[in-house]
C-alpha cells in the first residue's frame, strides 16, 4: 500500500499543482478528485490525469492487491476505488504518519537552515515555522512551506474536506522576538 500510496501522492502532486495555477473556466470532469464517505465504505475518485501512461489492469490490480474492494475505470479515465471505512482509516493514517515525518525532516534538514521549529493542528490545517529571521530572509526556506502546505491539503483532501473548504495556512514566526514574519494560506496565494 506504501509504494502505491507514494505513487498517487506525487502524481497527485504534480496535478494539484498544476491546477492551482490554472484559472481558466474550463470543463474539468475528470480532473478532479472526490471523496464520498458513505455508512459503511468510501469512494475515492482519482482524476485522470493521475493515470495518463498507465495500464488500467495494472491500476486496478495493483489497488486490489493493496486492499481496495472494488475499482472502477471510469469513461473519462478516472478511477473510483471503493473501499472499507477501516481501509480509508489506515490510508489516512499512513497519510498521517508521512506528513509527521515530512514535518520532523523539515525541522531536522540541513537543506533548511534557518528553520527551528514546525509545529501543526491534528487536521493539517495549519502549520507553524519558527525560523532565524536573518537566515530565512537571505535563503530559499520558504520553499518548505510550501511542501507542507501540499502534505496537508492532501490529507485534507483524502479525509473528505470539500475542494473549496481544502486550506493549509503556514506561519512563519521569528525565534528570537516571536513576531509573525508572513502567513500564507495555500492554494488562495498561490492565484495572487
Amino acid at each position: 500500500m506504501k509504494r502505491y500510496l507514494l505513487v498517487t501522492i506525487i502524481m497527485l502532486l504534480s496535478t494539484f499543482v498544476a491546477a492551482c495555477g490554472n484559472d481558466d473556466e474550463k470543463d474539468t470532469k475528470g480532473d478532479k478528485l472526490e471523496v464520498d464517505k458513505g455508512l459503511l465504505s468510501v469512494e475515492i475518485t482519482l482524476p485522470a490525469t493521475m493515470f495518463e501512461g498507465q495500464d488500467a489492469d495494472e491500476v486496478i490490480s495493483d489497488a486490489k492487491e493493496d486492499g481496495v474492494n472494488e475499482v472502477i475505470s471510469n469513461d473519462d479515465g478516472s478511477f473510483t476505488f471503493k473501499m472499507s471505512k477501516a481501509k480509508h482509516k489506515e490510508l489516512l493514517e499512513e497519510m498521517k504518519v508521512s506528513v509527521l515525518e515530512g514535518i520532523e525532516e523539515t525541522k531536522s534538514s540541513e537543506d533548511f537552515a534557518s528553520i527551528e521549529d514546525v509545529t501543526s493542528n491534528k487536521d493539517f490545517t495549519e502549520f507553524t515555522m519558527v525560523v532565524d529571521k536573518e537566515k530565512f530572509e537571505n535563503s530559499f526556506d520558504g520553499f518548505a512551506a510550501m511542501g507542507l502546505a501540499i502534505s496537508g491539503l492532501y490529507y485534507q483532501t483524502f479525509n473528505g474536506v470539500k475542494e473549496d473548504k481544502v486550506k493549509a495556512t503556514i506561519i512563519i514566526k521569528d525565534k528570537t522576538s516571536g513576531e509573525t514574519i508572513d502567513t500564507i494560506v495555500y492554494p488562495d496565494d498561490l492565484n495572487q
